[in-house]
């Protein structure tokens, strides 16, 4: 076999195993590029909610941690600092609804997004943040609105069936 004969061998080669095996490599480099762009956006939502609790830490206050009924004689400073701190909470969770939340999501993307679910679950518990949520949502995305709204009435306590 010639120089030639050989080299037209190898392209051969290349063609058929090498192109097929770079495109796979390529795909599995584009999806672990993909896990770990989610991963960093999951850090840095995570990181501003854990900005946010330390925000109500400051503002203890206001009892925002607690899990008993909500204090119900603020002062009106007291009224407005817990309204701001709605309002920074809803930007935060109307950042991971448009950036996590897809229709069909990938069972990693479901995960992360599950967290942000139980977030939202945890604070449309409190009838304060419920109470003033449709104010807080003006201007908001329509889809989150929609959302975060059937999680309040979800968690609205219904009342006592009659007999």
């Amino acid at each position: 076999m010639s120089t030639l004969e050989w080299l037209e061998a190898l392209s051969y080669v290349v063609t058929v195993i090498g192109l097929p095996l770079a495109i796979a490599v390529f795909i599995i480099e584009q999806r672990k590029e993909r896990l770990n762009d989610d991963e960093e956006l999951y850090l840095r939502l995570s990181d501003r909610y854990t900005q946010f609790l330390q925000l109500c830490l400051q503002h203890a206050d206001l009892g925002l941690m607690s899990r008993a009924r909500p204090p119900v004689d603020l002062t009106p400073e007291q009224i407005e600092r817990r309204n701001i701190l709605f309002e920074v909470l809803v930007s935060i969770f109307e950042q991971a609804y448009i950036l996590v939340y897809e229709e069909r999501m990938s069972r990693q993307a479901a995960r992360l997004w599950q967290t942000w679910e139980d977030y939202m679950r945890e604070w449309c518990r409190r009838p304060d943040f419920r109470e003033v949520l449709p104010a807080l949502l003006e201007g908001e995305d329509p889809d989150f609105s929609r959302h975060i709204l059937a999680i309040a009435r979800d968690k609205t306590p219904r009342p006592p069936e009659k007999d």
